[in-house]
């Protein structure tokens, strides 16, 4: 699906891999699978950034379409069940340590046939890999906390978004979080980021309205911010309480 430009995205401080490495403060990774700048999901991995950097946090803003992260396995990044402690490619190993070094972790995507993009399940696939993220008695990335942030073309009132929510719950929390030591997984669902409504028939085709504009535009996107805002608020505010 595709979304509609936001114009301004606002920019709050970030740090590289390797800057942040240096710090002591604590460090949030915010991982960005969309491949334009302008879009709704920069805009709200922007916002979760601004978040997170007022909470506190030094920011490694992972952009994977910037970066020229590549989704495609390779045979240098292929799991060797034989061997745990296999070096894997440069970038992976990269990719590794930026996620090792952070506290938390908030990943931003459009949701795609109710899942994730193919850039983001390849960066999954390499980096979350045997001997970094399972294959252990003890995870490497037992105790981290991670929030999903998923982009939905869908209207809030679409009889298939509790589906949709309790598939990406499978895939991203129990299916992978919870199965690589994470101690807290959360997936926010997003409806309503298309500015055309979306929606199905009761014979199954797609409706799409007439496109919003003007004062109710602003409206729709500044609900649609605060929400967003709202699963970050929540995130930092458990842990919090946890703590």
């Amino acid at each position: 699906m595709s979304q509609s430009p936001i114009t301004t995205v606002p920019t709050g401080p970030t740090t590289t891999g390797s800057q942040q490495s240096e710090s002591n403060t604590r460090t949030a990774l915010v991982v960005l699978a969309h491949h334009r700048a302008d879009s709704l999901s920069a805009h709200i991995a922007r916002r979760a950034a601004d978040r997170l950097t007022a909470a506190g946090y030094t920011i490694d803003f992972l952009d994977l379409h910037a970066e020229n992260f590549d989704p495609r396995m390779t045979v240098a990044d292929q799991p060797d069940w034989g061997d745990r402690d296999k070096r894997y490619s440069p970038g992976t190993e990269a990719h590794m340590r930026r996620l090792l070094t952070a506290e938390v972790v908030v990943v931003v995507f459009p949701v795609y046939w109710q899942s994730v993009p193919a850039t983001l399940k390849g960066w999954i696939d390499s980096v979350w890999n045997y001997g970094f993220a399972y294959g252990r008695s003890k995870p490497r990335l037992a105790g981290k906390r991670i929030l999903w942030l998923g982009l939905a073309g869908a209207t809030a009132g679409d009889e298939i978004l509790p589906g949709m929510q309790q598939l990406l719950e499978a895939q991203l929390s129990a299916g992978l979080a919870y199965y690589s030591g994470f101690a807290d997984s959360r997936v926010g669902l997003l409806p309503d980021a298309e500015d055309q409504p979306q929606s199905l028939d009761a014979e199954g085709n797609l409706i799409i309205g007439e496109a919003i504009s003007g004062d109710a535009r602003i409206a729709h996107y500044a609900a649609f911010e605060a929400t967003a805002e709202g699963f970050v608020d929540d995130f930092l505010a458990a842990q919090l309480v946890n703590a």
